[in-house]
């Protein structure tokens, strides 16, 4: 009987190996690998939206090139090189996933510039890794442990006569032409929308973007429409003129109210909108915010320009430029000549300053606020006491104490762009002393990533809080004008926590709302002079300079944003998604009442006119932008 299985045993031992030396296991392999892309199609929300039969025929399509090739390889080159291929491939779409997950796009090979900032993810991987993404290493895992376990041999050698060869080679022939032009095809696709990598998938599949991605890295410049100043300042002037003819009056009248009077521009790490004047389990959750908020100027629509960084949040509000995505702007374009928010404020005879609990080499921020010629540059050793830390950051209790002291010996007017950092991912507060400072209970939230997340929102706001009575004890808030806003989201776009918290209040939240709330931040402004009242028009980062501008009577220089209080009524983000008053655009048009998807062949001309200006006048922004920052156009 034992002898009898021992024989079973061999036998399947036998036919595994047959099978794992044939070219059949590298048509499994093959066969795999596209059920795990559509895995990843399927697993990324937006993505998953825009996909069609068209991107799943050309996934199809390359990796059936791919495995074509590998079977012509000699036998061990083949079980070699198919095993390579299945771990990169994976690794590469798992790696897709995770970041998709993180800030709803997919990787870029310009990111690996980017990588020693890359704690920021690592310390989000424990709440972004889900279980089911085990699909994507299963049968490596299978096929390790059966190499491992000696299960599995990789034969040397392989009898081929003279017919096969030719065969194969016929057929390797015929998978390279054919690789090569699916990858030429891939990235034409690609490049027909160039500021949308959803789209890029969409219509060149995952490997088409990361192929294209590859090539236009290498050619950054070519992305870039304008070449000369004077191109780029001519179709920057031509589409001002239009703005001005279009929206040229302003809803209130408050040119030149803030000149002379000093002022911070604070950013709030992670702070979404959606928790600004919310309770839990009977409490606010940003009590010192709200007062702020409510007793001043309300800004509800105010959104972010990048699914990225602090830096390209940083870098909007400066320059009222789009950010190139993932703090490139800050790594690599930092050389640049911009017309920066510093130089319009000393221009006005300003004190300048910016302040982070963080090192200067993180985001390169040291040599970026040296270029923009900032008068004061605050970093973390620049601060006395450095005794409290939160998430790695100085806490934002000490940011702001020892700020305030700052703030009170520089000359006046000043004006001081503070960023805050401990509600920072993953949101663990880990380094607050005291926890009673977060005064809520997230209750049915507790130990996930979105109760977390409102607990360091709350003690954001307890620091907020610190922050105004440390500016009144100093006699320096009265006659400050304070513009607060959230640098980007905290929580993924379809967290389900987050969802179940936003239904208790709208239970017919639509797609459409989920996508906004996603991209709007917290943000209210004060001006002395100025009693409370509400902005509800989309505002974005890039309108922040150009409305100081406007309030200090200081010249904006070449801004895309437009001031706040005129009539402009939609903003654009950097991957062509486009929010207006009444309407949403992320690859189809939303009306944002209902959230019903606009069919544009039954709609009005005169509706359908305004959809395709606001399209058109995206396309131009984005364009004057990349080109200004590629080719660094400002520069005298």
């Amino acid at each position: 009987m034992d002898k009898k299985i021992e024989i079973n045993k061999e036998k399947l031992k036998n036919i595994v190996n047959k099978f794992f030396n044939s070219i059949w296991f590298s048509i499994a392999i093959g066969i795999i690998l596209i059920l795990k892309t559509i895995f990843f199609y399927q697993n990324t929300i937006s993505i998953r939206e825009a996909i069609d039969i068209d991107t799943i025929l050309g996934t199809i399509a390359f990796l059936s090139t791919v495995i074509c090739m590998i079977c012509t390889l000699p036998n061990r080159g083949r079980c070699i090189v198919t095993i390579v291929v299945d771990i990169l491939i994976s690794i590469l779409l798992f790696s897709d996933n995770l970041y998709h997950t993180y800030s709803s796009s997919v990787l870029s090979v310009a990111q690996m510039m980017n990588l020693q900032y890359g704690e920021e993810i690592m310390d989000t991987l424990p709440m972004l890794i889900q279980a089911r993404e085990i699909i994507y290493f299963i049968d490596i895992i299978l096929i390790i442990a059966l190499l491992c376990s000696k299960i599995l041999k990789i034969q040397k050698k392989e009898k081929i006569d003279l017919k096969k060869k030719i065969a194969k080679s016929i057929v390797g022939i015929i998978a390279v032409i054919l690789f090569f032009k699916v990858d030429v095809d891939f990235i034409e696709l690609a490049q027909e929308d160039p500021f949308n990598k959803d789209m890029q998938v969409k219509k060149s599949t995952i490997y088409g973007y990361h192929i294209a991605d590859i090539k236009n890295t290498i050619n950054i410049k070519k992305q870039a429409k304008y070449t000369t100043k004077q191109d780029v300042l001519s179709a920057y002037e031509e589409l001002k003129e239009n703005y001005k003819e279009e929206y040229g009056q302003t809803n209130y009248e408050f040119p030149g109210i803030a000149k002379n009077k000093n002022v911070i521009i604070l950013q709030l790490e992670s702070l979404q909108e959606f928790v600004i004047n919310k309770e839990i389990n009977g409490k606010q959750i940003t009590p010192n915010i709200n007062k702020f908020i409510n007793e001043n100027i309300e800004i509800s629509n105010m959104f972010m320009q990048s699914y990225s960084s602090t830096a390209d949040s940083e870098f909007s509000t400066v320059t009222s430029l789009y950010p190139m995505e993932n703090g490139m702007s800050y790594s690599r374009y930092y050389t640049n000549k911009y017309d920066d928010i510093f130089t319009m404020f000393k221009d006005e005879g300003y004190t300048t300053s910016y302040m982070h609990g963080n090192y200067g080499f993180f985001w390169n921020r040291e040599n970026v606020y040296k270029k923009f010629g900032v008068d004061n540059i605050e970093l973390k050793d620049s601060f006395e006491d450095t005794s409290e830390n939160i998430m790695g950051y100085l806490s934002d209790e000490l940011l702001y104490k020892q700020a305030v002291e700052k703030l009170e010996n520089y000359d006046k007017p000043f004006v001081s762009y503070i960023v805050s950092a401990s509600s920072h991912t993953s949101f663990s507060l880990e380094g607050l002393e005291d926890r009673s400072k977060v005064n809520i209970d997230v209750g049915k939230y507790r130990d996930t990533f979105f109760g977390n997340y409102l607990e360091s929102v709350n003690y954001a706001d307890y620091a907020f809080g610190v922050f105004i009575d440390e500016l009144k004890k100093a006699d320096l808030y009265d006659d400050t004008v304070i513009l607060i806003f959230g640098d980007h989201n905290g929580i993924d776009m379809y967290n389900e926590e987050m969802l179940d918290f936003l239904r208790a209040t709208n239970p017919n939240l639509t797609d459409t709302d989920i996508k906004l709330n996603y991209i709007r931040v917290a943000s209210g402004m004060k001006i002395p002079g100025i009693g409370n009242m509400k902005l509800e028009k989309p505002i974005n980062k890039l309108d922040i300079k150009p409305t100081f501008a406007y309030l200090i009577n200081g010249d904006e220089g070449i801004s895309l944003g437009t001031n706040m209080f005129n009539r402009k009524d939609f903003i654009c983000l950097n991957n062509e998604r486009i929010v207006t008053s009444r309407y949403y655009y992320d690859e189809k048009w939303y009306r944002r009442d209902n959230g019903e998807e606009i069919n544009l062949e039954e709609i009005s001309e005169d509706e359908r006119k305004l959809l395709e200006g606001y399209y058109n006048d995206m396309k131009k922004e984005l364009e004057i932008s990349i080109s200004i920052s590629i080719n660094d156009l400002l520069k005298r």
